[in-house]
């Protein structure tokens, strides 16, 4: 049985009065709360040296002392409700000035305690999310797979048999295939469609940026970390978390990632803390990872744990049968209202090609089509330059040996980089990927390439 996708949140009860701060707790615990308390602030740092409360619940005087000195501080780990018997306005502003959320007065109201922690933590559960959400909404792709082909039909039926466990998931797939998308798709299909869907590139950051992007840091946790981030972990919360080209993470990284997949507990970088985290991990590679394991450059424990299930996305030469569809989407997203009719020997040119960069090649082969023939009624063959000029014909890579994907991929841009003079551009469209990836692939195998 899969655990529950939302965990009561817990509070910190800080109040020196010691009948009235077993009241607060034991309501509070009533109310479904997971409820820790101090009786003075020394106290209220050792907790806090342990574990993130959702938010902290406290008393502006202390026998050791004065809450509103302590605002600053705690603020930055969780929201703060201030408690006074001393209240007025001006205490009121000072201490949301400070950094408090709310403010309630002595002898606290059980009903309108109630309303307070429950609007101030849903209101921490939106802003926590709302940049996330607005960079999701601007990002978000069709929420669907495109294609009735007999492959792709098998592909959705692993998804719709796996997407409602919490199983973690590897796709593989090679690039452009559309590894990202099959993984919104379980997320979609499953019990936490309501979390957030968080997706990291993992060949994009430098170890200690991927590490902060990923854990999130404390402040001071290295030069211009002025403020506690959130990692995408915490997003990610009972949610889905992607990881995109996993064998590229280093072994640092690599343990970390394990341990979260053991235990659900991770600390920021810098952190002390341990936090957790109900989050399904999807995690996606177009490389041999099984390989990777036998050369000694991937954890066998973290393969073992990230492939308890492994889904295969199929190659789009794989389903040609679906490039027609793909096509007319493609154009439609790219032309809207002014959708050109494909002639058909342009399908036959579609067809008969192999599509090295799969569903991203032929995505940016449409959309340069449509921007060709905007002064044409059709869109025909002399709109796509797939197998002429501008393309490696009749390429072989001979090997002595049964070759390693690294080794085929070394070899191909060698052929690249050497025919093109090594314009990243230029490679960069061949192989249907962006010219950053192409970059990463170039400083990969620079020792191969005596061009470079």
């Amino acid at each position: 049985m899969s655990r529950p996708l939302k965990k009561a949140a817990t509070l910190l009860v800080i109040e020196d009065d010691a009948l009235l701060n077993s009241l607060l707790s034991h309501f509070l615990r009533s109310k479904g709360y997971q409820v820790e308390s101090a009786s003075c602030a020394a106290e209220g740092r050792e907790i806090l040296a342990r574990l993130e409360p959702d938010l902290i619940l406290m008393d502006e005087r202390l026998p050791d002392a004065e809450g509103m000195a302590l605002i600053s501080d705690f603020s930055e780990i969780s929201p703060v409700i201030m408690m006074t018997a001393y209240g007025s306005v001006k205490q009121a502003v000072r201490a949301v000035r400070l950094g408090a959320t709310d403010y309630l007065l002595k002898p606290v109201d059980m009903e309108e305690l109630e309303y307070t922690v429950t609007r101030v933590l849903e209101t921490a559960r939106l802003h926590k999310e709302n940049f996330f959400l607005r960079r999701q909404v601007a990002s978000r792709r069709a929420s669907h797979l495109i294609g009735d082909s007999p492959r792709l039909k098998e592909t959705l039926a692993l998804i719709e048999a796996i997407a409602p466990s919490d199983m973690t998931v590897l796709i593989e797939g090679e690039s452009g295939v559309g590894k990202e998308l099959v993984a919104r798709e379980l997320h979609d299909r499953s019990q936490r469609k309501e979390g957030n869907f968080v997706a990291l590139d993992c060949c994009t950051l430098q170890e200690k940026l991927f590490e902060s992007e990923l854990f999130g840091h404390e402040r001071g946790a290295f030069t211009g970390a002025d403020r506690v981030k959130q990692g995408l972990i915490e997003l990610a919360d009972g949610g889905t978390l992607f990881l995109d080209e996993i064998g590229e993470i280093d072994a640092v990284i690599q343990a970390k990632l394990l341990r979260i997949l053991e235990t659900g507990k991770f600390r920021r970088l810098g952190g002390v803390r341990e936090l957790t985290a109900n989050v399904r991990i999807v995690a996606a590679t177009n490389r041999d990872l099984a390989g990777m394991v036998h050369e000694g450059k991937f954890r066998d424990d973290l393969f073992y744990r990230l492939s308890a299930f492994k889904l295969h996305v199929p190659s789009l030469r794989e389903r040609r049968e679906d490039i027609p569809l793909l096509a007319e989407h493609f154009l439609y997203k790219q032309a809207a209202r002014h959708v050109k009719p494909i002639r058909p020997a342009a399908v036959k040119v579609l067809l008969a090609y192999d599509w090295p960069g799969n569903v991203r090649e032929l995505r940016n082969a449409m959309e340069r089509a449509a921007i060709l023939a905007a002064n044409d009624r059709e869109i025909g063959p002399q709109h796509f330059s797939l197998c002429g000029q501008g393309r490696p014909s009749n390429l072989r890579l001979a090997f002595d040996h049964e070759p390693t994907m690294d080794e085929i991929e070394g070899d191909y841009l060698r052929f690249l980089v050497k025919k093109y003079s090594g314009r990243r551009a230029k490679i960069a469209e061949i192989m249907g990927m962006s010219e950053r990836n192409v970059y990463r692939l170039i400083q990969k195998h620079a020792s191969e390439l005596d061009l470079i």
